[in-house]
């Protein structure tokens, strides 16, 4: 039974796929698709990150959407004109109803595009992660690493589905509690569920296997935002990431990675929380803190062995950079 004033997020997306072999109408091809996303959000972050580590930046270009929002949608007011050079619109809304004139849901990042249409395809953000190494495969950059390989996907599934109920959605169902029982269940569970990850990675690098998985993709998304929103902003305040010393070596060892940290804009995702829920923070006030340095230390996390990226290699050096001063 639903406790009074829990937070229930939306889970009806367009789940349209972008496929290999096209079946939904939308087959794998180079240039033809963009990603809408915001380095503020989490859910979009993955989509960056595994994109990133694929090496499907020069067939998948991106589109960055401002840190703030209102009701309507995300807005491209980081570009010159305030308006997407690709797809020459002002707000990701506009793909949404070329999809559907009628569009009855939330206007979400991440979120593919169809360049010709100006259609959008999916804002799946669960599945499209998984395509991107399952469906475009063809175009992954010599020495991608496995992100979900076969005989580890049950795991993975199983690891994820934890850590969204409780951590990624965790926090959010906190944060957006309207009432204090449903607020202490959300807090409860996140730190339960923060505590068994702790355990599990208390002797061994990685959540599943020996390399990096998009299990890992999906609890660092929501690690890098604990202590500078969610730790204050949404009340998850029995501890900050850097008091509990395993999961903040394992954060730190990700994002000193190639392809984690080089895509946190921690400028940007502060100004997103503290600006846009006015309903938690109505004076708009951002906070200065933390201290980001932390994230540059020795995590010693090597010695518990592992191979970040299996047989394969780190990707390069972003060819689409944090701007200098948002990182740590």
């Amino acid at each position: 039974m639903a406790t009074q004033g829990e937070f229930k997020r939306d889970m009806n997306y367009i789940t349209t796929r972008i496929t290999a072999d096209g079946r939904d109408g939308y087959p794998v091809e180079p240039g033809r698709y963009r990603l809408i996303a915001a380095r503020a959000c989490p859910w979009a972050n993955r989509a960056i990150i595994v994109r990133r580590l694929l090496g499907l930046e020069e067939v998948l270009s991106m589109g960055v959407a401002g840190p703030t929002h209102d009701e309507r949608s995300w807005t491209f007011d980081l570009d010159p004109g305030g308006r997407d050079p690709v797809l020459g619109i002002e707000r990701l809304q506009e793909a949404f109803l070329k999809r559907d004139p009628d569009y009855p849901k939330g206007i979400t990042v991440p979120a593919i595009v169809d360049i010709p249409t100006g259609e959008v395809v999916t804002n799946d953000f669960a599945q499209m992660t998984i395509d991107l190494s399952l469906e475009w495969t063809k175009y992954h950059r010599e020495g991608a690493p496995q992100l979900y390989p076969e005989h580890l996907r049950a795991e993975i599934d199983e690891v994820n589905d934890g850590v969204f109920r409780d951590v990624n959605n965790g926090v959010y169902r906190a944060g957006f509690a309207s009432s204090q029982d449903a607020y202490e269940q959300a807090y409860r569970r996140l730190f339960d569920r923060l505590d068994l990850l702790g355990e599990r990675l208390s002797n061994q690098r990685y959540l599943v296997g020996d390399t990096i998985t998009e299990a890992d993709v999906r609890l660092f998304t929501t690690l890098v935002r604990f202590d500078t929103v969610y730790h204050g902003h949404f009340k998850c305040n029995r501890q900050k990431l850097a008091e509990m010393p395993v999961l903040w070596a394992y954060a730190r060892d990700l994002f000193q990675t190639p392809g984690f940290g080089d895509t946190i804009d921690f400028v940007d995702i502060k100004r997103h929380y503290y600006v846009v829920h006015t309903n938690i923070n109505p004076t708009r006030i951002v906070p200065v803190g933390p201290d980001l340095s932390g994230w540059l230390t020795p995590h010693g996390r090597e010695a518990l062995g592992g191979r970040p990226f299996g047989d394969g290699t780190p990707p390069g050096p972003p060819g689409e950079p944090v701007p200098a001063g948002h990182g740590a």
